[in-house]
């Protein structure tokens, strides 16, 4: 199964150049997510665009596979690398700004989803959560009764990429989810929490 890993930002919010590479204990976040994934068992390719050049030579350099998207948008951009992995099955999406996603998070994520019997599934945090770590939320919506927020980890089908897909709605009470990097004072509460672990 392939895990894409979205890349290909400019990372303004943060202003610290390409937000893949910016470094937490002397590694780039992006090696982070990419190690959760490799641990988990999956096949990583890493989805560029024209404004990460620095983050496509960071790859080049550890031969970890990539592509050039052409930067349309989130969807567009995984459903060129799904046409041109020729990829039919689910598969997952993730952004390369939640350093703190663990392998066993994954596991959970695909055993859920692959019980539910849809044909996506999208990851929540609760809001409260998320705010619990001092971060504001840039969007918010309800999963049920609770008010929760995107945490930018994904499964979907390949051969259903260019249409809406029934999705399962993840609702997860899992901190690690919540640490997803868009500003200054966010990247300095997980430098802390990585020195205090």
């Amino acid at each position: 199964m392939y895990a894409l890993i979205l890349a290909g930002g400019s990372g303004t919010r943060l202003n610290l150049g390409e937000k893949p590479l910016v470094t937490l204990n002397g590694k780039p976040m992006i090696e982070y997510v990419i190690k959760a994934f490799h641990d988990a068992g999956y096949e990583v390719v890493v989805i560029l665009t024209g404004k990460t050049p620095y983050t496509l030579n960071w790859c080049r350099a550890r031969a970890i596979p990539y592509l050039i998207a052409s930067g349309a948008g989130y969807i567009e951009d995984l459903a060129e690398a799904a046409e041109y992995l020729e990829i039919r099955d689910p598969f997952f999406s993730c952004v390369a700004d939640l350093p703190c996603l663990s392998p066993a998070t994954i596991r959970e994520i695909r055993e859920h989803y692959q019980k539910s019997g849809k044909e996506a599934c999208s990851v929540w945090v609760p809001e409260e959560l998320i705010r619990n770590t001092g971060s504001h939320p840039s969007y918010s919506g309800c999963i049920g009764p609770i008010l929760a927020c995107p945490a930018g980890i994904n499964i979907l089908r390949g051969d259903l990429i260019e249409k809406p897909q029934d999705e399962l709605q993840l609702l997860l009470w899992e901190e690690s989810l919540a640490y997803n990097i868009n500003t200054r004072e966010e990247l300095d509460r997980v430098r802390q929490l990585c020195q205090d672990r």
